[in-house]
C-alpha cells in the first residue's frame, strides 16, 4: 500500500492543519471526544499573529455516511462529513471502542487506506490500533493499545510489534496511543510535535488535565 507522506512542513499561521476523526458505530466515546477535545482548545487558545483568525488546528468527525452515528452506551454524534464530502487531511485519528464493524467493511477501510495514504500523520486510540493493522500501516512498526486487547493484537497481528506498558508510541508518521484516556495524553504529545510543548502544556493546563509521566 501507498506509504504515508512525510510530515510536512507546514506554517499553521498560514493555514490551519485538518485534524480527521474518524467514526464509526460502537465508537469509544473518550476515544473520539477527547483528541476532539485537546485539539479544539489547543485552536482556541493558541497564540495569534495580527490579523490571523485561525488557531493552528481544525478538527472534523468523519464517518461512513452523514447520518448521526450511535456511540458505545447509545450517545448519537452527528458527522460533519461523510467519506464522499471529506476534506484532505493533515492528521487522521481512528479511535477503538467495539471495531469488528470498520474491520468488516470495506468501504470504512477503503477509505482509510487512500486517506492515510495522503495524511502526514496517522494516529490511533485504544483498539483502533486493530484497524490501522487491518490496513498494513503498522506492519514492522512498534504500536500499542488497550492493554487487554494486547494478547489478541499479537495473535491478529504477528508482524506489529506490540508494544506494552506504554500510553502512546511514537513511530514518526504513525502513532498509537493505549486505552481510552491514553488519546489525550496522546493528542497532547502531536499538539507539542506540530505547535511546540508551550502550547501543548497550557492545553493541558485549560483542560486541567496531568499528562501521563
Amino acid at each position: 500500500m501507498t506509504k504515508p507522506a512525510p510530515l510536512p512542513s507546514i506554517d499553521t499561521a498560514e493555514r490551519p492543519l485538518t485534524v480527521a476523526i474518524l467514526l464509526f458505530r460502537d465508537v469509544e466515546v473518550l476515544d473520539f471526544a477527547g483528541p476532539y477535545e485537546v485539539f479544539s482548545v489547543a485552536a482556541r487558545i493558541a497564540p495569534r499573529r495580527p490579523g490571523q483568525e485561525h488557531g493552528p488546528f481544525s478538527v472534523v468527525t468523519i464517518a461512513e455516511t452523514a447520518a448521526p452515528v450511535s456511540a458505545r452506551h447509545g450517545l448519537k454524534v452527528m458527522p460533519d462529513h461523510a467519506f464522499h464530502d471529506a476534506p484532505r487531511c493533515d492528521v487522521v485519528i481512528v479511535p477503538g471502542g467495539i471495531v469488528d464493524e470498520p474491520l468488516a467493511n470495506p468501504v470504512t477501510l477503503d477509505w482509510l487506506r487512500r486517506t492515510a495514504g495522503q495524511a502526514a500523520l496517522t494516529a490511533s486510540v485504544c483498539t483502533g490500533a486493530f484497524i490501522l493493522a487491518r490496513i498494513g500501516l503498522l506492519d514492522g512498526r512498534e504500536a500499542t493499545t488497550h492493554r487487554d486487547d494486547i494478547p489478541e493484537m499479537r495473535r491478529m497481528f504477528p508482524a506489529v510489534r506490540v508494544v506494552e506498558g506504554v500510553s502512546f508510541v511514537d513511530q514518526g508518521a504513525i502513532v498509537t496511543s493505549a486505552g481510552i484516556s491514553a488519546g489525550i495524553d496522546m493528542s497532547l504529545h502531536l499538539v507539542a510535535r506540530f505547535a511546540g510543548p508551550d502550547l501543548a502544556r497550557r492545553t493541558a493546563r485549560q483542560m486541567q488535565y496531568e499528562p501521563a509521566r
